[in-house]
Formats: structure tokens, C-alpha cells, sequence
């Protein structure tokens, strides 16, 4: 199961660097179901490995041009401040014990674990949808800047920010959308600027929990982030090989029957 574990945690990295989304969506499942770890203390694993991921992602693409700084701004600093306030208020407000009905007991893990299955649903189709969202890709010369709509790009980052904090996701299905539909982005620049984004949150939130910090196995957490790593260096080195557009449906099945398999699972196996 170990290795499967971490044979899961290069495909995150890796669908990381080559689409810029899905593969973070993946991780608190392979802590939960190959590693046996808690899912809240997973959704804190996994805040610190996606943002270290996207991290040096960012730097691969920071290093190509491939980042829009002003929209990271506009995006990142509303989402920033919706993951510190998710995990500082909304999160401890969820209980122990939600409901119980006879013999079925609504724990918060298994609640997060359920809510993670219904997002991993909703990425799934958005990776599956043909939207055609590198279209405009090459249609705008590279030092115009596109009119941009700030108020959808910042209610959006709330939004990415709010899904961040409760579920450790990065939200890179919400962030590549928003920037290349609102802002415009050729679909390049919107991955790199994605990662940043993606990286910003990942690690706001890690920073808040440093309540669970001490429940943290460092030398694991230090391991699977390693290979994760190598993996989106991995898909960054053949991106431009490789049409990322082509290969988002099938992170999006391969998602989607995750997301199916957990809430077959949780409610009917348990």
C-alpha cells in the first residue's frame, strides 16, 4: 500500500506540472486510504505537500515567463484571507459528531471526506468538459494586457481560498478557469500563475494549523513531498511535449471514479 502511496503521490506532481490542476485533489484520498491517516490531520499533510509541490512548479514556470503577477494579486490576496479565516473560524466550528442516525455516525472526518469525494466530482467534470480554454492561447500579443474582470476574479479567489481551507485542495479546476475565461490568460500563464496562487493558500493554511504541527510525521511528510516534487518536475520538463489539454479527461475519469469509489465506500462499506 506504501508503495502505491507514493506511486500516487509522483501522479499528483505530476498532473500538477503538466495541466496545473488535479493532481492536488488526489492527495488527501492517498494519505487517507494507502497511508491510513486521519482526514483532518490529512487535509493539513496535504496543505503543506501541495504547497511545496506548486511551489517549485512556480519556480519552473516563473523561470519561463509563464506567470502573471498582477492577476496573482488580484486572485491570491481575496483567497488568502478566505483560507486564514476557513481554517481559523469555519473549520473548528464543524463538531466531532455531526449526526447520528441508528447505527450511522456523521463524524467530521468522515464529513470532510465526503465533501472531498463530491469536489472531487465536480473537478472531474470540469477536466472532462471540452471549454476550449486554450483557445485564445496565442490570440493576444504578449505585452497587451487583457481587460480583466475583477470583481468575478475576486469573488472567485474567495471561493478557491474557502475550498482550500476546509478540504487542503488547491483548486487549481477553479483557478485555471477564472484566468483564462475572466482574466484572459493564455492557458501557459494561467497554470504558472495557478501554482503561486495555489502555493500562497497551500501554505497560509499549513501555517495556521500549527496546533496539529506536533502530530505531524515530518520525516513521511518530508518523503512523499520529495517525490511529489520529482514528479511535477517530471511534467514540467514535458509539457510543452505533451498537450495538457488532451490529457486533463483523463485525470478527470481517473478523478471521477476516486471521488465515486470513497462515497461507495464511506456509506455503504463501512
Amino acid at each position: 500500500m506504501e508503495i502505491a502511496g507514493f506511486i500516487g503521490a509522483f501522479l499528483m506532481g505530476l498532473s500538477l506540472g503538466l495541466v496545473g490542476s488535479g493532481g492536488s485533489i488526489l492527495t488527501v484520498p492517498i494519505l487517507v486510504y494507502l497511508f491510513y491517516i486521519d482526514a483532518l490531520i490529512a487535509t493539513t499533510y496535504s496543505l503543506f505537500i501541495v504547497g511545496i509541490t506548486s511551489l517549485v512548479g512556480a519556480t519552473v514556470r516563473a523561470g519561463a515567463g509563464n506567470i502573471h503577477w498582477p492577476h496573482t494579486l488580484t486572485f491570491g490576496i481575496p483567497s488568502l484571507v478566505s483560507v486564514y479565516l476557513t481554517r481559523s473560524f469555519i473549520l473548528p466550528l464543524i463538531p466531532e459528531t455531526i449526526f447520528q442516525l441508528g447505527g450511522f455516525v456523521l463524524t467530521k472526518s468522515l464529513f470532510l471526506l465526503l465533501l472531498f469525494a463530491v469536489l472531487m466530482l465536480i473537478a472531474s467534470f470540469s477536466m472532462i468538459r471540452d471549454r476550449n480554454e486554450n483557445s485564445e492561447e496565442d490570440t493576444l500579443p504578449t505585452n497587451e494586457t487583457p481587460p480583466v474582470n475583477f470583481f468575478s476574479l475576486f469573488s472567485k479567489g474567495i471561493l478557491v481560498g474557502s475550498v482550500t481551507g476546509i478540504l487542503g485542495a488547491g483548486g487549481g479546476f477553479l483557478i485555471i478557469p477564472a484566468l483564462v475565461l475572466m482574466a484572459h490568460l493564455p492557458m501557459k500563464k494561467a497554470v504558472g500563475t495557478s501554482l503561486v496562487i495555489i502555493a500562497a493558500n497551500s501554505f497560509t493554511g499549513f501555517w495556521r494549523d500549527y496546533y496539529l504541527h506536533e502530530l505531524i510525521d515530518w520525516r513521511f511528510l518530508l518523503h512523499f513531498s520529495t517525490i511529489a516534487i520529482i514528479g511535477i518536475l517530471t511534467g514540467s520538463s514535458i509539457a510543452h511535449k505533451i498537450s495538457g489539454e488532451k490529457l486533463k479527461p483523463i485525470f478527470g475519469y481517473f478523478i471521477l471514479a476516486m471521488g465515486i469509489y470513497i462515497i461507495f465506500k464511506e456509506l455503504l462499506l463501512r
